[in-house]
């Protein structure tokens, strides 16, 4: 099962904290009038908090003092301090309260844009992309790593208004008392020391626990993704045992990151205090010298008190600052993804009426091997991509087809052809390596975005049914009448099941339509295909799960209705085959036969025996029912050939 990487994305070059300015830099350019009302909210917390140190000073020598050498004080002078200590509580409370919200807002815009930005990527990268990509590492590059990129940006108003503090504290310890200033300029500094090795440290331990994280979402993914498979084979365990040791990695590496923590976060508590009974020792001397005022070392023993907090917010952002550039790394490792699909301005003839002539010329197409595939069945179809060096496994070869408008269409072949693959390229859902795909004589990718949507609508094999109702699940949101509904659901023979559940088309399915069973959401998936009333319907073994008979009502309806759509469906029913009005037999990734089912019977081996191999098997165990034997008889498969 796929792991996914670890790898923090380019990390050489510049130290952590200069690329960790640089992508703060990003989000205040974005939002600057959002980070200007927080960074002036925070100033004014600044102004307000170092306010305060002199407020407490003042009221000390006029206030404070005098009450304790005369015994008594006046309602003036009480209600004087009271205005001054209001006034600056209402300044520090309005510049902390746009500080954090405005703070917030910023954080959390930059997360939203970026989340859409990583899903609209993902929405236009081809599915070649996203099949060397595990969808957990996809999920926690759009939710965790987003997340830890912009985490930064709640401290950072706080570290703006802080370095104001600091440059307003300086100036007034200098003006009230160079000598006890000096403890201060001593302090400040071994406090951005300790911050700057802190971060040093814990660079490497929060790179590893972010990319963690992303293993972590991978598991868990699967399993969850796989939850029929594990329960069915009895893997509940070994499952919990894959999740157990992710987590556990995933915990260790937190536990070591909590642990630097623990021991900076002491420090950086203790230094400011250590810093205020220094101010305390040298004041007292000072005071005793009559060098100073009482009020001056209460003024600067205060600001020491107050400054603790704000000198922390360095340490709290300059701990986000690794996660944050893991986390921008690995989201713009898939912003620079290159792949997306390219378009041109052409559109197809008889655009939304008749059925589209489908044309495929000389199309190649190899899956990239991401994985090791040593040993695999059907390594001698593996290769080389010209100049790239990168394996590749070759699935289809110089297809050549030409489908007329309003034709139905088999494509047969064994498992491994390549018939999925080419319902892919029909669709565009990704591009050739070579040939073309035509539309109406038009290259597909000369096409508009949007226009093969519009076009022409694909019925995979494994089908999704959204956790919303049964209409929801037809139209997709598309404004679509009720009858016109009601119709697609009877073409697909899906109109009594829907009628017979309790709200009708207003009942929710479930998740992944749990309450259906494989036939029914084979059969409303094809409703949701037809409802749109495609010129190109492609069905890729869409109704497998689907009975016999039904299958055949849904396709000769296909052929009765008004549609006129141009079918091609990927079959291995006979049944199915033998409605077709064309069949393209696929093997080892090349047409090797096409005409009509009794022509290609007579003429081609392989598809003879592909289409005959269930009836041959059944004959076959019904001869040795009856005690008769097979002996001589090398037509009659074997169930290992069957299979194959």
């Amino acid at each position: 099962m796929a792991q996914g990487s670890t790898e923090s994305g380019p990390a050489s070059g510049s130290p952590i904290f200069r690329r960790g300015v640089r992508v703060l830099w990003i989000a205040m350019r974005t939002e600057p009038w959002v980070c200007a009302v927080a960074v002036l909210g925070a100033s004014l917390h600044a102004a307000g908090t170092v306010g305060s140190a002199w407020v407490l000073g003042r009221i000390t020598d006029t206030v404070i003092l005098p009450a304790f050498a005369e015994g008594r004080t006046t309602t003036a002078a009480l209600a004087a301090a009271a205005a001054l200590l209001l006034g600056v509580g209402v300044v520090k409370a309005l510049g902390l309260g746009a500080r954090r919200l405005f703070a917030g807002l910023m954080q959390f815009r930059m997360q939203a844009r970026y989340r859409r930005q990583v899903a609209r990527k993902y929405l236009r990268l081809p599915l070649s992309w996203h099949h060397r990509h595990p969808t957990g590492q996809l999920l926690s590059n759009a939710n965790a790593d987003v997340e830890a990129t912009w985490q930064p940006l709640a401290p950072l108003p706080m570290v703006l208004g802080s370095l104001f503090m600091l440059l307003a504290a300086a100036v007034a310890m200098v003006v009230t008392d160079p000598v006890l200033a000096l403890v201060g300029f001593v302090v400040f500094p071994l406090l951005f020391a300790i911050n700057v090795v802190f971060q040093r440290k814990i660079a490497p331990v929060a790179t590893r626990a972010q990319a963690l994280r992303a293993q972590v979402s991978e598991v868990a993914h699967e399993s969850f993704d796989g939850a029929l498979v594990v329960k069915t084979l009895g893997r509940e365990d070994t499952e919990t045992e894959r999740f157990t040791a992710a987590a556990h990695r995933l915990r260790d590496a937190q536990i070591q990151v909590g642990r630097m923590r623990g021991m900076f976060d002491p420090v950086m508590e203790g230094l400011p205090n250590l810093g205020v009974l220094a101010v305390l020792l040298v004041g007292t001397w000072r005071l005793s010298n009559g060098a100073i005022d009482p009020g001056d070392l209460v003024q600067i023993a205060y600001l020491f008190t107050l400054l603790a907090l704000p000198i922390r917010s360095f340490g709290w952002l300059l701990g986000d600052l690794p996660r944050s550039v893991v986390g921008w790394n690995r989201v713009q490792t898939v912003l620079s993804a290159d792949g997306a699909m390219h378009y041109g301005g052409a559109r197809t003839n008889g655009h939304g009426s008749g059925g589209v002539r489908l044309t495929a010329r000389d199309v190649s197409f190899s899956y990239e091997d991401t994985y090791d595939r040593s040993g695999v069945s059907g390594r001698d179809l593996a290769d080389t991509a010209p100049g790239t060096g990168a394996p590749r496994t070759t699935v289809l070869r110089d297809v050549t087809l030409d489908i007329a408008p309003g034709r139905t269409v088999a494509v047969v072949g064994p498992t491994g052809a390549g018939k999925s693959t080419l319902t892919m390229l029909l669709m565009r859902l990704v591009d050739p390596d070579s040939g073309t795909v035509g539309y109406d004589g038009v290259d597909a990718r000369d096409l508009e975005q949007g226009e093969i949507a519009g076009a022409a609508a694909l019925v995979p094999q494994s089908t999704f049914v959204f956790e919303d109702t049964a209409r929801g699940n037809v139209t997709l949101g598309a404004d679509v009448d009720d009858a016109d509904v009601w119709a697609a659901l009877r073409l697909a023979r899906a109109d009594s099941f829907v009628a017979a559940l309790p709200g009708g088309l207003d009942t929710r399915l479930g998740e992944r339509g749990t309450s259906l069973s494989g036939g029914q959401r084979q059969r409303l998936a094809l409703a949701r295909a037809v409802v749109r009333r495609p010129r190109l319907l492609i069905l890729d073994d869409a109704t497998s799960a689907v009975d016999p008979q039904i299958e055949a009502q849904i396709l000769a309806g296909l052929r009765d209705t008004e549609l006129a759509a141009t079918v091609v469906v990927v079959a291995y029913r006979r049944a199915t085959i033998e409605l077709a009005d064309e069949i393209v037999y696929l093997e080892r990734g090349t047409v090797r036969d096409q005409g009509i089912h009794h022509e290609l019977l007579e003429r081609s081996p392989g598809y003879r025996k592909l289409v005959t191999a269930y009836e041959r098997a059944t004959a076959e165990r019904e001869r040795r029912a009856r005690g008769a034997g097979t002996d001589g008889d090398e037509d009659t498969p074997s169930t290992e050939e069957i299979v194959r």
